[in-house]
Parts: structure tokens; sequence; C-alpha cells
């Protein structure tokens, strides 16, 4: 089954925690949880107060997407909250298996975001076997309810080529635009992770369950 992980990022702030119970009676779901520094990307977003109450609260994987332009930083605030995903961009990292190495010392799950302009071949292929994780960004990151750019799809064919080639375990993620028009051709090309948002918060009765089983 196709993980759905639901990016709170376009949920309402001023009703959090309603938002998240309105998940908890699904299955195989993550809640995508984007943290911005305001200088990696232009916004601000969750900190590590409001990841640990969530954490305290929901009982879902949490995922969080580190657009932040010290990843390494973060590491020891974060990682007593209960964290199961922790994805760091490619782009803003000069030693990357240094970082993994550490993160993998306190998440169970490790991942490598790549911006949209950004080769997914720069990713060697000694640390694919490393992470757990791959998330394609197939909008600028930094804010929601972008447009899909289908030529990201390519990095997703890639991904998986490699994955089924080398026997690789990894999660490829893709986030940006995913809504019930671009899911078919998304899927086939070997995602296993969707990060969605803007399309299931916008569901006019809150029936978010509906939206996350379209996908699926």
């Amino acid at each position: 089954m196709i993980t759905i992980a639901p990016s709170l990022l376009s949920a309402n702030f001023m009703e959090l925690q309603k938002e998240v119970d309105r998940f908890a009676e699904i299955d195989n779901l993550w809640l995508h949880l984007d943290v911005m520094d305001g200088h990696f990307v232009p916004n601000l977003t969750f900190g590590h107060a409001v990841l640990k109450k969530l954490g305290e609260h929901s009982s879902h994987k949490l995922d969080a997407h580190f657009m932040v332009t010290n990843p390494e930083d973060y590491i020891e605030s974060f990682k007593s909250i209960g964290l199961h995903n922790f994805t760091f961009h490619w782009e803003s990292v000069t030693h990357h298996d240094r970082l993994i190495s550490e993160l993998k010392k306190n998440f169970p799950s490790v991942g490598i975001a790549l911006n949209p302009s950004t080769p997914v071949n720069v990713i060697p292929k000694y640390l694919l076997s490393q992470i757990d994780l791959v998330l394609i960004m197939t909008v600028n990151p930094g804010f929601g309810g972008q447009s899909f750019i289908n030529g990201c799809l390519s990095k997703v064919e890639y991904l998986q080529d490699q994955k089924l080639k080398n026997n690789y375990t990894y999660e490829i993620q893709v986030d940006g635009g995913v809504n019930a028009s671009t899911v078919k051709e998304i899927v086939a090309c070997g995602a296993t992770n969707l990060v969605a948002g803007s399309y299931v918060f916008s569901e006019p009765n809150k029936n978010y369950q509906s939206r996350i089983e379209s996908l699926r």
C-alpha cells in the first residue's frame, strides 16, 4: 500500500490538534512536517515545541522535512521528540556521509531531499545504499499550493530503476502538487510515499480520509 503523508503546512494552524485528530483512524499514514528556517527557504514554520506536542498526541509516524541551512544543528534538539524520519536537503550539506551517519544514531529513518533543479544522480550509489528515503520535490520548496513540475518524474524513474537493479530499500517520496490528477503517473514512475497538503486539507467537509483514499 502506498503511504500517504499529509503535509501539516496546509492545515488550519488555529485548530491544529483537531486537524491531526481527523487522521487518527487512518492506517499507513505519516504526518509530514516541513521545518523551515527562513534562510534556506523564505518561510518559517514548525519548531521543536510544536513537533514535541505532536509526538505526544499522535500515534502516526512523524516525517520531518528540514528545509534548513544547517540540518546538523537540529539533531540534538529533535532527537528526543519521537521523529520517525529526518530528511535533510542535499543542497544544504557538504559532508553528506558524515551527517547520515550521525542521523542514523538518533532516528529510525533518514532521508535526502532534492530541489527540482538538482540532478538526481548527484547522490552517489554508496549513499543510496545507506539511506531510507529519497524525497523528490516536484515544486520549489518553501510554500504549499504550487503547481506540479512534471519534468521531475524522470528522477523518480531513475530512483526506481536503481532500487530494482541494486536491491536498495529506500522509500521514494514525492512532495508537491500531488492530487487526484497527478497521482497515477507519480506512482507509475515508482513513488511509494506521497506528500499531499493542499489536496487533502482543501476537502470542504474536512473528510480527509476520502481524499487519502482517492489517492490510494
